[in-house]
């Protein structure tokens, strides 16, 4: 099993930016295919990005397409998520999550493995 540690968040302007990064502990990150949700005050958390072991492998949500992107390092048992034209309505408690399946990442499953999540808050 891999235990995962998010950090970068804080507080950034409308049309800042931000780099999310999520360490993951364990040998086996690489067999996990790796992913970013968020959840806002009074809103159900909702998938954001995804990406296997290859690192062209991703899937977004429509919406944050052009303006996130994920990555990941294996060798540094890590994976990021950049936020650009960053808007007030992004801010967040983002989730680092692993899972053996894209499928699972999308659709919030019940057998995601999370991060105990970093704040984003982007004043207007």
């Amino acid at each position: 099993q891999v235990m995962l540690v998010e950090s970068g968040g804080g507080l950034v302007q409308a049309g800042g930016s931000l780099r999310l990064s999520c360490a993951a502990s364990g040998r086996t990150f690489s067999n996990y295919i790796m992913g970013w949700s968020r959840q806002a005050p009074g809103k159900e958390r909702e998938f954001l990005a995804a990406i296997g072991w290859s690192a062209d492998n991703t899937y977004y949500t429509n919406s944050m397409k052009g303006r996130f992107t994920i990555s990941r390092n294996n060798a540094k048992n890590t994976v990021y998520l950049q936020m650009n034209t960053l808007k007030p309505e992004d801010t967040a408690v983002y989730y680092c999550a692993a899972s053996g399946s894209f499928g699972e990442l999308v659709k919030l499953g019940p057998t995601i493995l999370w991060g105990q999540g970093t704040q984003v808050t982007v004043s207007s």
